[in-house]
């Protein structure tokens, strides 16, 4: 199984790392791109007011700018270590323990407008870079990514759970892959999408796939996992369920 998640615009500081060594990432076969966007969003950073501009940030943001100037020369740190936000409090991987985190290690896949797509355990540096920001030299990043990433991702043949934002599912579709849609239930039984906890239970959940020993090879079986981890999860088609919170 793996388990696709969102990255996090705000990113954890420091790292113990060697700097960003762009060929010893997961999925080589992606690092002409990331090669690409990396060299871009430094040349960028050179030009605070088109990086405020591109990367959609306010002038009480330009640390993030500098984040970017430094890509190849600040430390790095496993990647569920470097995302932080809502999703990663909910995930909390601090707090496995060893062998659940060797499983979250094995299972968990980042995706990521710069990276395109990262395991666990890759190295990586702060930045900031959205899945929806055009870059002046390099255009709109999902038109960049998908014709590199779309095929790393239609290889993969285990269940794969997406529980990528829409901004990050359109740098590469996974055929086939098992889509979770978060909702409440209202008056008369009818269903909302909501925002508010969408990324805390996508969070709980990534964590409860990390907890069994063996990992779900089916959407039954993942249907069981869930539940007895105490969601209400439910499958609305052959591959789309749908988390109701309560």
């Amino acid at each position: 199984m793996l388990v696709l998640l969102p990255p996090s615009e705000t990113k954890a500081e420091g790292g113990a790392g060697a700097p960003l060594d762009l060929a010893a990432l997961s999925f080589p076969e992606l690092t002409p791109v990331r090669a690409k966007v990396a060299d871009a969003l430094v040349e960028l950073a050179e030009d605070l007011p088109a990086s405020l501009v591109a990367l959609d940030l306010s002038a009480r943001q330009e640390a993030e700018v500098a984040r970017n100037r430094l890509l190849y020369h600040s430390p790095t740190m496993p990647a569920l270590h470097r995302y932080t936000g809502v999703l990663y409090d909910a995930l909390d991987i601090g707090s496995l323990t060893p062998a659940r985190r060797r499983r979250a290690i094995e299972r968990l896949a980042v995706a990521s407008a710069l990276f395109g797509l990262v395991r666990a355990a890759d190295q990586i540096p702060a930045y900031r870079c959205s899945g929806d920001s055009a870059l002046p030299s390099l255009g709109p990043l999902p038109a960049l990514w998908r014709p590199a990433l779309a095929p790393v991702l239609a290889a993969f043949d285990e269940l794969v759970v997406d529980l990528r934002s829409g901004s990050y599912v359109a740098l590469g579709r996974v055929p086939g892959a098992v889509t979770v849609r978060v909702v409440t239930e209202g008056p008369g039984g009818r269903r909302l999408t909501v925002s508010h906890v969408n990324k805390t239970v996508k969070g709980r959940l990534a964590r409860a796939l990390c907890t069994v020993p063996t990992a779900p090879s089916t959407v039954g079986k993942l249907l069981t996992v869930a539940r007895r981890a105490g969601f209400r999860l439910e499958q609305t088609g052959e591959r789309q369920l749908e988390l109701v919170d309560e």
